[in-house]
């Protein structure tokens, strides 16, 4: 486990802004657990990166470890020249890289997440759920449980159904429980 100070920069060159990245816009969909070690491997070919972590604090066995950890486990953004991204490719560290087909949607979505990181706000992963989707408990005693997410007065609920009665309940639930079942899964 890499200490704090032993973990690749979040942006690459570090000394630029996101704004300031020449080239096409790309997602690399890393392997499991290969997003710091894509961000060194840029780094050494000197590819433009933003790989936002946050720091995770944890205690095992008495003793306090603190770790950085992606904030969108799986994936790096990447802005680069077309030779670049086939050196991307060929680090054999990346799953499937996505296609950005609105260039300045990214870099809009993307800014507000560096002024926050660069000002040392503390940032955590959260779920994104949308009202609708069909989702899966993946822990706690409802674990396998799948039903419909409703939000009512702020509060996230699973609606579990009964088709043939045509009826439905609810139970108020923390959304990082979820899980997004796909689509073509249901």
């Amino acid at each position: 486990m890499l200490k704090p100070e032993e973990n690749p920069p979040t942006i690459w060159p570090p000394d630029k802004s996101i704004t300031d990245f020449q080239g096409t816009w790309w997602v690399a969909h890393t392997k499991s657990r290969n997003e710091k070690a894509l961000a060194w491997q840029m780094q050494k070919k000197n590819i433009s990166y933003f790989l936002p972590m946050a720091e995770k604090v944890y205690k095992k066995s008495r003793r306090v470890f603190r770790s950085m950890l992606p904030l969108f486990s799986g994936y790096l953004f990447f802005c680069c020249e077309e030779s670049q991204r086939i050196e991307v490719l060929k680090t054999n560290r990346v799953a499937s890289l996505i296609e950005v087909k609105n260039q300045e949607h990214l870099v809009q979505d993307l800014l507000p997440i560096e002024k926050a990181i660069l000002s040392g706000a503390e940032l955590a992963p959260f779920n994104y759920i949308k009202t609708g989707q069909r989702c899966k408990v993946i822990a706690g005693p409802l674990m396998g449980t799948e039903g419909l997410v409703t939000n009512d007065q702020n509060k996230t609920k699973l609606v579990l159904q009964i088709d043939m009665l045509g009826k439905a309940t609810c139970l108020e639930i923390d959304s990082s429980l979820l899980e997004v079942i796909p689509e073509n899964t249901i």
